[in-house]
């Protein structure tokens, strides 16, 4: 592994948590994401989880879909103790419903007390949950592939809806689960919703490496986050991905507290271990000094930033560290396209039956 990763040759990403605890109401999770979206950014995240008090992730940002325009819209989705089947579909809906700007945070449950509130089964190891979890990803896109993109016909004269020849069973057969399909809903708009993983500790790289299109990593250093963009590129080349289409980001928690040029003394101006993920305390102008460095040096492809006071600290970030960016001409001031995988310069994957159809013929 290089210990000088090359310099990132793409356009730089970003991206921010809207997590709002004890919040009941979607109207603040609309504000926060046009705040994003006036921006720019990428797409924002929202997190979930059994044990988790609040709404539903997935429901909160079907609502927040069309209240936005282009901002993409990720929220976490727990694999385990779920129906894969049911999971593909929520998270195509979305898709639909935001027009192309979706994808989903692939996360697990590992607690006794998770694992009770659904009486099926025990807890199990965190790794073997990752391989779980690895499996709902592949079905899921399996089954976003089991309509081709035309198999509907929607003709009234005939009664056809569909054309049966281009729906196509997956006939998975999982460690834990077996789907046959084909899914309840059409293929959605960008082909593959966007997977996105925290590829921070080890028992998740395999889940990345193999099933992401965008890896989370926390990072306290531009030499930490750079190995860990190297390793995880790597590791998806050897699989036989591109490993231009992966895209990592170096997470952080930003409190933005503090003046223009306010970096906590006795950290350089970089973050620090917390118990939280890397901290980064300071000022919008030293942040975006920050962002910029670690993407030329090639430590990352772009940021994922969690407010530590959501409000005040996205208004910030948006209207003090992006606009400096966009003013230095290394963030875009507009959209380049419409869906997430625009956003990301990822392509549209291809429908694997239809190319096996054509090849086939």
């Amino acid at each position: 592994m290089s210990a000088s990763p090359p310099p990132c040759r793409g356009p730089l990403h970003l991206a921010a948590a809207v997590d709002l605890p004890g919040v009941h109401d979607a109207a603040p999770f609309v504000e926060l994401a046009r705040l994003a979206e006036h921006g720019a950014l990428d797409f924002v995240t929202l997190g979930d989880g059994f044990a988790r008090r609040g709404l539903d992730a997935l429901a909160v940002l079907s609502r927040v879909a069309p209240a936005t325009g282009r901002v993409g819209l990720v929220p976490t989705v727990t694999t385990t103790h779920t129906e894969p089947f049911h999971v593909q579909a929520a998270v195509a809906t979305l898709d639909w419903v935001s027009h192309g700007r979706a994808g989903w945070a692939v996360e697990v449950s590992a607690t006794e007390a998770e694992a009770r509130l659904f009486g099926r089964r025990r807890a199990a190891p965190r790794d073997a949950l990752w391989r779980e979890a690895g499996e709902v990803a592949d079905v899921a896109r399996r089954l976003w592939d089991s309509w081709e993109d035309d198999a509907e016909i929607r003709d009234a004269a005939t009664g056809r809806f569909v054309d049966r020849d281009k729906l196509h069973y997956v006939d998975f057969e999982g460690t834990a689960f077996s789907v046959r399909g084909p899914s309840i809903v059409p293929r959605p708009p960008q082909g593959h919703p966007v997977v996105v993983v925290d590829a921070t500790a080890e028992h998740t790289r395999d889940v990345a490496v193999r099933h992401a299109d965008v890896a989370l990593v926390r990072a306290a250093s531009p030499a930490q986050a750079g190995a860990a963009r190297a390793e995880l590129r790597g590791r998806a080349a050897a699989l036989g991905r591109d490993p231009e289409a992966l895209r990592v980001l170096a997470a952080l928690v930003v409190d933005l507290g503090g003046g223009e040029h306010a970096a906590q003394p006795g950290h350089g101006g970089g973050p620090h271990p917390t118990a939280d993920g890397p901290l980064y305390r300071g000022g919008p102008v030293d942040l975006a000094d920050l962002i910029a460095a670690w993407h030329a040096a090639g430590a990352a492809d772009g940021f994922h930033l969690t407010p530590v006071e959501p409000r005040r600290d996205l208004e910030r970030l948006v209207n003090g560290t992006v606009s400096l960016l966009q003013h230095r001409g290394l963030f875009r001031t507009f959209y380049p396209g419409a869906t997430l995988r625009d956003h990301l310069g990822l392509a549209r994957p291809a429908n694997r039956y239809a190319a096996h159809a054509r090849e086939a013929s």
